[in-house]
């Protein structure tokens, strides 16, 4: 994959077309309670942290009974991997991790999302449990409270065990989300007398259409537009079952939520008119997925531009997939729609010229107010009191100068100013609770393999030698001061 295929084309995600959208949205006026603020920065209290993923730095993955996972087989499909790499060493986390908590801690973090391997804890999805890869989820859970740092876990991020998808087809059949509650609630009885936060599935809208509609991502199948909408449906039932499952076999007072990709609309002029313009285009080209989950229902403007390649579904699972969450995690890199009003009353998405700045990965937009109008609008549309910001970062030419130091200044210009931009939402009181930054370390970057660098520290993965960058001094200084800095 090269860059010319945006990592997140959610227009097409959403599966609407926003040029199509005119519909007007529902009178919301809910006011999100606003946080106790200590001086002028973020909120007292407020939840510093960063994020991995397994796949992304465990590697051992034959080792301690570990399953095949989609990732697993689809790395070794001859060029799909921009690199040549795997995720089989990746960042040696599983045996790595004590070391790299202390990297956490170091930072100042109190926070630290990480995925549960599936196929770890469950080598063929579903049957008999592996009690040597709980076990690891223990000795790291464990770590992470000695050190004081609250674990915020992740169900599923990616690695479907390949078992699930050679006998279900993965997503494409229910059988599969039935299973996935079931790896949820064996989850939750055993690990949330310690983990409080669980996320369930990250980033539906990634890992469906890349996955199933264009074959970028495992496992690699361009399916039709009908059945794409169906898998994404699917994915949001799996959702609702694994927020029951959490409800039913975790311990009491545990939170839940999704952590979601969303198509990120801003306003391009912040005009009463184009702001609800924008409102309007963020909850139409997220309603896939993250508005029925928030809702429990397709809008009528989605219905009616899928026509007959809308997900069929059942009242029942519509109850299901909008059982009721403790939060709602957004991912948010970069704005995929600058929108204005349209002639008819709804929205009209603005093209995005070629000059428009950008980090070295071309879809990765510089646009700072989207994480200031993105939960704005989120926390209005689908009233929820509680946001977190599950993901945020920037990757970069992170080049090791000869004194042996990363001076990523450009990580820092995108950090200081997005964060300062969410800021601004907290001092408003849109009610974001936390952020999650991506990536603690450099890992395996998808279908980037090591070409990509996201991390506060840098690593050599030959040596597995872990190096801060410039900008692990900075969000620690963040963390220390509760403030974006100037």
């Amino acid at each position: 994959m090269t860059d010319k295929v945006s990592r997140r084309q959610l227009a097409k995600i959403a599966g609407v077309s926003a040029a199509a959208m005119t519909g007007a949205l529902d009178a919301v006026e809910a006011k999100p309670a606003a946080l106790p603020r200590n001086g002028n920065g973020f909120p007292a209290g407020f939840v510093w942290g960063t994020a991995t993923s397994s796949y992304q730095v465990e590697g051992a993955v034959k080792e301690d009974g570990r399953g095949a996972s989609i990732w697993d087989k689809f790395v070794r499909i001859p060029g799909k991997i921009e690199d040549g790499t795997t995720g089989d060493r990746a960042n040696e986390h599983y045996h790595r991790y004590k070391e790299d908590i202390a990297l956490i801690k170091e930072l100042g973090c109190k926070a630290y999302r990480f995925s549960v391997a599936w196929p770890r804890v469950f080598p063929d999805g579903d049957g008999k449990p592996n009690p040597k890869g709980l076990d690891f989820y223990n000795r790291l859970v464990d770590e992470l409270l000695k050190n004081g740092i609250e674990p915020w876990l992740t169900l599923y991020h990616w690695d479907l065990p390949q078992s699930l998808e050679d006998r279900f087809g993965g997503w494409r059949s229910t059988e599969t989300c039935k299973i996935f509650g079931d790896y949820a609630a064996y989850v939750a009885e055993h690990l949330t007398d310690r983990v409080k936060n669980v996320f369930t599935l990250n980033e539906s809208g990634r890992f469906v259409y890349f996955g199933y509609g264009i074959g970028i991502d495992a496992p690699g199948l361009t399916l039709p537009q009908a059945d794409v909408n169906q898998i994404r449906h699917n994915s949001a039932l799996a959702h609702g079952l694994a927020v029951q499952a959490v409800r039913a076999h975790g311990r009491r007072g545990t939170k839940v939520g999704p952590a979601e990709n969303i198509d990120a609309c801003a306003p391009a002029i912040d005009t009463p008119e184009n702001v609800r313009a924008a409102e309007i285009a963020l909850r139409e080209m997220n309603a896939g997925y993250l508005n029925v989950i928030m809702t429990g229902r397709y809008t009528d403007a989605f219905l009616k531009y899928a026509g007959p390649n809308a997900p069929k579904f059942t009242d029942a699972e519509l109850k299901i997939i909008s059982s009721p969450v403790d939060f709602l995690g957004l991912n948010i890199y970069a704005p995929q729609n600058y929108v204005v009003a349209s002639d008819q009353g709804g929205f009209m998405p603005l093209p995005i010229p070629k000059s428009f700045p950008r980090m070295n990965s071309d879809w990765l937009r510089v646009g700072p107010e989207t994480i200031y109008w993105v939960p704005k609008l989120a926390a209005k549309i689908w009233k929820t009191d509680a946001i977190y910001i599950s993901e945020n970062g920037a990757s970069g030419d992170d080049v090791v100068r000869p004194d042996g130091k990363i001076y990523d200044t450009d990580r820092i210009m995108y950090l200081r100013n997005y964060l300062a931009q969410l800021q601004r939402a907290t001092t408003e009181g849109v009610p974001v609770r936390g952020y999650f930054l991506w990536s603690l370390m450099d890992n395996f970057e998808w279908v980037y393999g090591l070409n990509k660098r996201f991390g506060l520290y840098h690593v050599n993965f030959d040596t597995q030698v872990r190096t801060p960058k410039l900008s692990a001094s900075f969000y620690r200084n963040v963390i220390a001061t509760n403030a974006a800095g100037a």
